[in-house]
């Protein structure tokens, strides 16, 4: 059985996801220890979380724009050195102004990773596996925030908080090595990747020119990429509403010491894996069972966006932590359902030399999310005192999502008239 060098980039992108997630998720499993040391209200906390969004949403769309102009490969490798060294001086904060200031130097770094993953993954895959793959490549993300409470938990009770950062940028320096190793920008510029492999990827990609491609303002002007873009928002207003404060949630509310905490912080974030994992293959089967790409992707992502917005809302009433962590978890296996089908609307609707930038804009924008969410949060539970509030915001956000894909997101007219094109040929073969 011949390697497919394909599969072995997105494993690559995989352990990647799982690193960079592993320091998103550990300030969130630090943050008893960094209130009670740097003496932070919920209001502060709340705007140290968001801090990182800062430099994550930007270069979200710098890093895409990059990755169309220099490549893949060269934007990765940059963008995880400079994610490894502001994790490790993370270590060095004394106050909140220096936590701030690292925590946005990681966001620079970390923004470029999923809209340069999926130009890859348009140079590198056949039509029929984007969406699979970029399933793949994210779900490291939220298999490295459930690894992140009971790995970064017991590093820092064995060693202390500030020496489990110092380790976890190690191992993203591991990582540059191995990628600025064995990848490259495209199957034509990998030695790498055999003749029958190469035959593979292309036959089952549509013909490309890219001279004709429309420019990138045009596409940034499309209403169905604004309306995606906000479903993008609501998934991630939810997950970083989770990432952010539901270790909090559960320490402010129930009063959890840390090992306890860290496990049960874990629970949603299987179910996150699960759904990341499976929801590129379950927008990939609902195309192949339709013909129709983005009536599949906006199929998954409005059904699921509405499931995970109901049960968010449902988990701020509750009075237990283990019936709210069930219904959590049960939304956030539906929202990551529905992870990959933001970004394989953007690959169905977008030329391929502008997949790069214009997934970095809609990054950019869904990203604006956790500049917002973060810092809202913290407002509304210093103000109350409770986390109901900051639950119902989430969810409604989330159901508007949904909202704005059933309304403005269509296939074009293209895509409109191959269904039609499908239907006459599956009738005549009656």
């Amino acid at each position: 059985m011949t390697l497919r060098i394909r599969w072995v980039l997105v494993s690559m992108l995989f352990l990647g996801s799982i690193v960079a997630y592993l320091d998103r998720a550990a300030l969130s499993i630090a943050a008893p220890f960094i209130v009670r040391e740097m003496h932070l209200a919920p209001a502060q906390l709340g705007i140290v979380f968001s801090s990182f969004f800062a430099g994550y949403a930007l270069f979200c769309f710098v890093g895409g724009h990059a990755a169309d102009r220099f490549g893949a490969k060269r934007v990765f490798t940059t963008s995880f050195v400079v994610w490894s060294v502001f994790c490790g001086l993370t270590a060095a904060a004394l106050n909140v102004t220096t936590l701030l200031l690292t925590r946005i130097g990681l966001g620079i770094g970390e923004g470029p990773f999923s809209a340069t993953a999926n130009k890859l993954v348009n140079e590198w895959f056949p039509h029929r596996e984007r969406a699979s793959a970029v399933g793949i490549c994210n779900a490291g993300g939220p298999l490295g925030a459930a690894l992140a409470g009971p790995l970064f938990g017991m590093l820092a009770l064995s060693f202390g908080w500030r020496v489990a950062f110092v380790l976890i940028s190690l191992i993203g320096f591991v990582w540059v090595a191995a990628w600025a190793a064995l990848a490259a920008d495209s199957p034509g510029k990998s030695r790498l990747v055999s003749a029958q492999e190469r035959e593979e990827i292309g036959a089952g990609s549509p013909a490309r020119n890219d001279a004709d491609a429309p420019s990138l303002g045009s596409y940034l002007r499309k209403p169905s990429l604004l309306a995606t873009a906000w479903a993008f928002f609501g998934f991630n207003y939810t997950i970083y509403f989770l990432i952010s404060w539901f270790p909090m949630y559960l320490t402010m509310e129930y009063h959890m010491p840390l090992q306890r905490m860290a496990m049960i912080n874990a629970i949603p974030w299987i179910g996150a894996f699960v759904g990341m994992a499976g929801g590129g293959f379950l927008s990939d089967f609902v195309f192949r069972l339709t013909g129709r790409a983005i009536f599949s992707r906006k199929l998954v992502s409005c059904t699921l966006l509405t499931l995970s917005g109901i049960g968010i809302v449902l988990s701020g009433e509750l009075h237990s932590a283990m019936a709210a962590t069930a219904i959590m978890s049960v939304a956030t296996l539906s929202v990551y359902l529905t992870a990959t089908s933001y970004w394989a609307i953007i690959g169905d609707s977008v030329a391929p030399a502008r997949v790069g930038g214009v997934g970095g804009f809609v990054h950019f924008l869904s990203n604006c999310s956790g500049i917002v969410g973060p810092a809202v949060t913290g407002y509304l539970v210093q103000w109350s005192g409770h986390f109901e509030s900051a639950f119902f915001l989430a969810g409604a956000i989330s159901l508007s999502g949904a909202l704005g894909l059933l309304v403005f997101v269509w296939p074009s007219a293209a895509e409109k008239q191959q269904a039609r094109a499908d239907a006459r040929t599956r009738l005549a073969g009656l």
